[in-house]
């Protein structure tokens, strides 16, 4: 019996946060929309617009120096609930193309697509019916990239933006990669690409002219394992598979690798916030927490707690895995990626607890019920935690 080929789908929201800012406020359409923080306010920029991108204007950039490069942009603040509405609305229509869903991020999802061809027809008509199905409901542009394998089908995507569709088969990976540049080989950071050129290898043909014992000898067994794997489309498990226990995570990778800890564990934060958020929404409940965190060679590290009792608020989730990368991180080691979650899920009220809740954490779950209930009325994204406003604002 012939075995059916894997097909896996990548869907990216472009500039996310920028895009639903415009999509409640048409007016906004065509103008660089910085979303983070307000000139003159501490803070970093979560996410702009393309428009906003042709300043030099990027992820994680400060804000003073985004206002430097483009003053005219629109600068707003994170509207995280906002985001989170809308990523739920999206991700309820990619679950209709399969049940075999990754959400990786408020943003971002793989779609595993292996046989469902004779339900909608070849991968690239599936995706362009998919760009127009969110299009028309969510009223947002998506990219979708087409691969053999997670890894293959994100960095399709990242050559298709913006609202772009694009595919490669198994039998063009070699055609794909050797036309991309070492700086668009996804999870390479720029410690990474600077060793290289000190290697004279600067080049895709150059990398991948090198066996794996080779590059271990020159950049370690780590790095060697990650970068042999990438630039030969081997999915090198930079995202990881579906867990036996039922989990909840999301996670980021750095633009460029990070030491700043505030700048860490500020990310780490919306990270919580996505999943507490995500798990109140969807009736989940946990007692433990995880972490993930990936260095600028590679080297990749899990940590996890249990704690007795239900984690009841994003402040107790970002405590314990706070704690945890206090525990992993020397605070000097660059790091690429941060993931936190919570596994061994359970439906809330699948079990009759009674619980007693310390240090007023289940008061801080009220909280973010009482805000989850405003945002599904409203609609307008008008309240946000306080804890996600940098700590001017706060005072402000």
């Amino acid at each position: 019996m012939n075995r059916v080929p894997p097909v896996v789908f990548h869907v990216d929201l472009d500039a996310f946060y920028a895009s639903v800012e415009v999509l409640d406020d048409p007016s906004l359409a065509g103008r660089p929309v910085i979303v983070g923080a307000l000139p003159g306010h501490r803070g970093v920029v979560s996410a702009c617009s393309y428009e906003a991108r042709k300043f030099g204007v990027h992820s994680a950039m400060p804000i003073s120096q985004a206002h430097r490069r483009c003053p005219q942009a629109v600068f707003l603040p994170v509207r995280m609930e906002r985001y989170l509405e809308v990523s739920r609305s999206v991700m309820a229509i990619l679950e209709r193309f399969t049940p075999h869903l990754q959400q990786i991020s408020v943003d971002e999802a793989f779609l595993d697509m292996t046989g469902t061809e004779r339900l909608f027809g070849p991968p690239l008509a599936t995706g362009a019916r998919l760009k127009e199905e969110v299009r028309r409901e969510a009223g947002l542009a998506i990219t979708v990239g087409i691969g053999p394998n997670k890894f293959v089908a994100k960095m399709v995507t990242n050559a298709a933006k913006p609202d772009g569709l694009r595919e490669v088969t198994a039998e063009g990976i070699d055609g794909f990669l050797e036309n991309l540049k070492l700086k668009d080989l996804w999870g390479v950071g720029a410690k990474t690409l600077e060793r290289l050129s000190e290697l004279a290898i600067g080049t895709m043909a150059q990398l991948r002219a090198l066996s794996e014992p080779e590059l271990a000898g020159l950049l370690g067994k780590g790095a060697a394992a990650f970068l042999y794997r990438a630039s030969h489309g081997i999915d090198p498990g930079i995202f990881g598979e579906e867990p036996q226990s039922r989990s909840l995570s999301a996670e980021t990778t750095f633009e460029t690798d990070r030491k700043d800890r505030s700048s860490v564990e500020r990310a780490l934060l919306e990270l919580c916030h996505q999943v507490a958020f995500r798990m109140l929404d969807e009736g989940w409940q946990s007692k433990t927490a995880v972490l993930k965190l990936r260095f600028h060679d590679f080297t990749t590290t899990t940590a996890q707690k249990t704690i007795g009792h239900w984690i009841t608020s994003t402040e107790e989730l970002y405590a314990v895995t706070r704690a945890l990368l206090a525990a992993r991180w020397d605070g000097g080691t660059p790091v690429r990626l941060i993931g936190a979650g919570c596994s061994g899920l359970e439906r809330v009220g699948e079990r009759g607890q009674l619980e007693l809740f310390v240090d007023g954490m289940e008061r801080r779950r009220k909280v973010e019920e009482a805000v989850l209930g405003i945002r599904r009325r409203m609609g307008d994204g008008t309240v946000t935690k306080a804890s996600l406003l940098d700590g001017k604002e706060r005072k402000g």
